[in-house]
């Protein structure tokens, strides 16, 4: 698959949310997926705020704890919180030269090996959701053309999360939000439990869940608590048999 063709393809995965089984967490991972597949970026990362000025990370999934630490700053100061305050793409070029205010965060983050970050505001004309982050560890800071595609594919998310608000009108896409955050130490659990058990990695774990749980059509959080509980993947109900047809009367 060429690159233009995975960028039409990624446009199209972000615009499918109005579905009943849409999962907030494979979502925001698979944005992820895709950004580290078609920019030159080493991780990227989705920060999500909520009313009261509160920040949270829910994806990736599986951060390494270099790039844990790193998020952990980045929900404090840094190029994804000057996008998702300012509405606009921030990218600062080198590292070593980002602006005082982010000390903590270009610390961390030259420490953790990167240098160069990036971050596209999640927004839809007012309203703002979050950031996406992106961060390499090249010699020269994303190109221009790319940090535009990145800030269409966060616009595009962005208006699919709004859509799958207006579909759910019970629940809102800012409590699945905020259940995400909760339902990925679930998910870590389950991880845990299955990479013990079959002793693969903590990555080959996660994508065996997220590929069962999209096989059949279960939720992500679903999957991981029948892991934490039973400690393997949930069996898929049985199609009901036809009931038998009875014979014409005589």
């Amino acid at each position: 698959m060429t690159r233009e063709e995975k960028i039409a393809r990624t446009f199209v995965e972000l615009a499918d949310t109005l579905v009943d089984d849409f999962d907030v967490i494979d979502f925001l991972h698979h944005l992820t997926d895709r950004c580290r597949d078609i920019f030159a970026v080493a991780d990227a990362a989705v920060l999500l705020a909520y009313p009261g000025h509160h920040w949270h990370s829910p994806a990736p999934c599986n951060p390494r704890p270099a790039l844990r630490a790193v998020l952990d700053l980045a929900l404090r100061e840094g190029p994804a919180r000057d996008a998702h305050r300012s509405g606009q793409s921030v990218a600062p070029g080198d590292l070593a030269h980002a602006p005082a205010r982010w000390h903590d965060f270009t610390t961390q983050a030259r420490q953790a090996g990167y240098t160069h970050a990036a971050a596209v505001p999640l927004r839809l004309r007012r309203q703002t959701l979050g950031a996406l982050l992106l961060l390499s560890t090249t010699l020269h800071p994303l190109p221009a053309a790319d940090l535009t595609v990145a800030r269409a594919f966060a616009d595009t998310a962005t208006i699919g999360l709004l859509n799958a608000r207006a579909l759910q009108q019970a629940e809102t896409v800012n409590q699945q939000l905020h259940t995400a955050l909760h339902s990925r130490i679930t998910i870590e659990q389950a991880k845990g439990h299955l990479a013990g058990r079959y002793h693969v990695s903590l990555d080959d774990t996660f994508e065996a869940m997220r590929r069962h749980a999209r096989h059949h059509r279960l939720l992500l959080t679903t999957v991981a608590e029948h892991v934490t509980a039973n400690g393997t993947l949930p069996t898929p109900p049985a199609t009901p048999a036809p009931p038998a047809r009875q014979p014409p009367p005589a």
